[in-house]
């Protein structure tokens, strides 16, 4: 026997019906990044290797262990991107985009992103991101407004999600809400400020090297502000106590103005001067969302990011100051599944993508092509129609009406095809009701089933 083939590990299917809460989550993003002038960007899967060990830094550990990196036959050295930022930049320099677009130059993109790491949920080797990045301005205004759509964007998918239930049928359940969420925030400061914090992190650090991992040890000696970000315990024991940094004038005007900013949008904001985030081009601003009194783990961050002022001429482009954040798509779509846990199973076999406002059957070989003429002239007007491809008896052909979860059926036979007439029944209700074969007229009895019609 074959041997079967499976999936790699650290990989998965998005499988029916769960292919429709990763679109709803597109979709929804898409909606209100266009109300913010977002435009989209794709860029390719794999890239250069050096534009993530000089974007991203050598020191993360995306780029010491994380990253796949392989030879092409032109002996190239390529990496599938582990993060999409940098992807970005490089498209923003090499496409001209700082004269090709207004500035700043909003941007956003969606897509696989891979990682070797010991897969665990809401993280596996491919998985998916959504981000928004602006490039060309330096105004905490830029920082505040991208912070709250995060912020709002969690909310437009509440509202989709309930949107959806009742496009299905299904009765919203009674306070559903999702965990209410803080932004957690910091800055790093800036050229000006963060040497001198640098110098004396690194002596505090080299003080308890007893202290440190492997990894904290090299990072004191080429890049002290990683340490922060260790996620080994004894190191974020240590940590606790660390220097922190005292930002200078221009640092603290800036980061002052985010957060009146922010508290003028009603998002509730937490200072946390031990957050650094994981790449080395972060500066100035960065932020985490995380749900409300809780968050330590990893896997609880709903979405993240920060200022790069520095990235754009780090990959050969202009002094362009930016921002942007990225959100797990995975870790989206398992937050918005528990909204779903209480419901039952009933309610929850409605919730398909697929559900067809009309099912149609042959009730014999002659009237097959009747059915098929019929079904592509609905569904060119906007319909979700359904068929069986073969002619059948009715009790067949109900039944695969009620698997598909149809909300109508038509069978059409010879005496339907002599008088132009057949009996539309709805499924629910079991109310029937005598229509003409013209899809024009049948589209006005399918109308009021609603969920049919394309949005």
């Amino acid at each position: 026997m074959t041997q079967r083939i499976t999936a790699p590990r650290g990989t998965h299917d998005t499988l029916p019906p769960d292919e429709r809460l990763v679109a709803l989550v597109e979709e929804t993003a898409a909606r209100l990044f266009a109300r913010h002038g977002l435009r989209e960007i794709r860029t390719p899967i794999f890239e250069a290797t050096e534009l993530f060990a000089r974007g991203v830094g050598t020191e993360t550990d995306m780029v010491a262990k994380e990253m796949y990196t392989f030879t092409d036959r032109g002996d190239r050295s390529l990496t599938l991107r582990p993060e999409g930022t940098a992807g970005v930049v490089r498209a923003y320099v090499e496409g001209r985009l700082d004269q090709a677009l207004p500035q700043p130059a909003r941007l956003w993109y969606g897509g696989p992103m891979f990682r070797y790491e010991r897969p665990q949920k809401g993280r596996q080797r491919q998985f998916h991101q959504i981000g928004v990045e602006v490039l060309g301005s330096s105004s905490p205004a830029i920082d505040a407004e991208m912070i709250v759509l995060a912020h709002d964007l969690q909310q437009e998918l509440l509202d989709a999600v309930c949107a959806w239930l009742r496009d299905c049928g299904v009765e919203v359940p009674a306070g559903l809400e999702p965990t209410p969420l803080e932004v957690r925030i910091n800055s790093l400061g800036d050229a000006a400020c963060r040497p001198v914090y640098r110098e004396a992190l690194q002596e505090w650090l080299r003080q308890g090297a007893g202290t440190y991992c492997a990894d904290c040890l090299r990072r004191t000696e080429s890049n002290p502000l990683r340490v922060l970000d260790c996620k080994v315990p004894a190191c974020r024991t240590r940590n606790a106590g660390a220097p922190r940094l005292q930002p200078c004038a221009s640092c603290q005007d800036h980061a002052a103005q985010v957060r009146a900013l922010l508290e003028a949008a009603d998002v509730r904001v937490v200072e946390d001067p031990a957050l650094v985030r994981g790449l080395d081009y972060y500066s100035r601003t960065v932020f985490e969302m995380v749900p409300a009194g809780g968050g330590e783990a990893a896997q609880a961050t709903v979405c993240a990011g920060g200022r790069y002022d520095g990235l754009v001429a780090e990959l050969g482009g202009a002094d362009t100051p930016a921002f942007g954040w990225a959100l797990g798509l995975e870790r989206t779509v398992q937050r918005l599944e528990t909204l779903l846990a209480d419901l039952s199973p009933q309610d929850r076999s409605r919730l398909r993508a697929d559900r067809p406002v009309l099912f149609m059957g042959a009730l014999e070989a002659r009237a097959l092509p009747e059915v098929f003429r019929l079904g592509v002239a609905l569904r060119r007007l906007g319909f979700s129609v359904q068929w069986l491809p073969a002619a059948a008896k009715p009790d067949r052909i109900l039944k695969a009406a009620v698997r598909a979860d149809a909300r109508q059926v038509l069978l059409v036979g010879s005496d339907e095809l002599s008088s132009g007439r057949a009996r539309l029944k709805d499924l629910a209700t079991r109310e029937q009701r005598d229509v003409n074969l013209v899809a024009a007229e049948l589209g006005t009895c399918l109308k009021p089933a609603g969920t049919g019609l394309a949005s």
